[in-house]
């Protein structure tokens, strides 16, 4: 980390960057999901690579904190030390901030097709992920297998030097590609039992949202699954820290 880190821009940038992310994410599957929209029917390919590519914009817009845009990946990070306290609880914060006003800004940009579309549930899965079969164990070690991937590869990028993700600064552009392909990889192989939720800010930040705005006819926000997205993904990311270190050793060793 750099010697001197100003909080403020820290948090802004993980505000930002993480809005990016969500707006960019959610927008992609409300074009899916919603009635009338131009990419209805368009398919889970296409909402993988759209969550990919808006992981691809939030990265490069939040060079200054890292790019963290993950309470997993910043959890991550905090027990492997590459971050203080401080500085998670701080990025942690922006991330919940910026997923909110990411999930907002998408509902104003398809406040219309929110307004003809008539099943509750194709709303609330603009805003938040669920489980293709609800079996609250089993939804939980997919999201924890998930996340890990998600936070070890991470660590592999960094110690090949091919994205400093954590490390304020260090980001180029084409940096955020590797994670990009990496989250498109992920929701295409892992993310059919759950939506592949990989971030407790993604999910909570937007439920939150869905359950505030003034949609008609929304239905519930589904707060009995709410815990799945948030405790596997920090699980997930913990074990990443931990193991990150002795596996990737190994392989450079081997």
């Amino acid at each position: 980390m750099q010697d001197e880190i100003n909080l403020g821009w820290y948090f802004l940038s993980e505000v930002v960057g993480t809005g990016v992310l969500i707006l960019l994410g959610t927008g992609v599957v409300a074009n899916v999901a919603l009635a009338k929209t131009k990419g209805n029917g368009g398919g889970f390919l296409m909402v993988t690579w759209g969550w990919g590519l808006g992981v691809f914009a939030g990265v490069v817009v939040a060079a200054y904190s890292g790019a963290q845009l993950n309470p997993a990946v910043s959890l991550g990070l905090l027990v492997h030390r590459d971050i203080s306290i401080i500085e998670f609880l701080v990025a942690v914060t922006g991330q919940f901030v910026g997923a909110f006003l990411g999930a907002v800004l998408c509902w104003l940009s398809y406040k219309r097709h929110f307004d003809e579309e008539g099943d509750p549930a194709d709303k609330l899965g603009v805003f938040s992920t669920g489980p293709a079969i609800r079996s609250y164990g089993w939804n939980l070690v997919t999201e924890i297998i998930a996340t890990f991937v998600l936070v070890f590869v991470i660590f592999g990028f960094r110690d090949y030097g091919v994205a400093d993700i954590g490390v304020p600064g260090g980001l180029g552009g084409l940096a955020a590609v590797p994670v990009a392909l990496l989250v498109v990889g992920i929701g295409a192989s892992l993310g059919g039992p759950t939506g592949y939720a990989i971030n407790p800010a993604r999910d909570l930040g937007p439920r939150i949202a869905h359950a505030i705005l003034p949609i008609p006819g929304k239905g519930g926000s589904d707060w009995s699954y709410s815990w799945v997205p948030v405790v596997g993904p920090l699980i997930g990311g913990a074990l990443a820290g931990l193991l990150a270190p002795v596996l990737l050793g190994f392989v450079h060793l081997s």
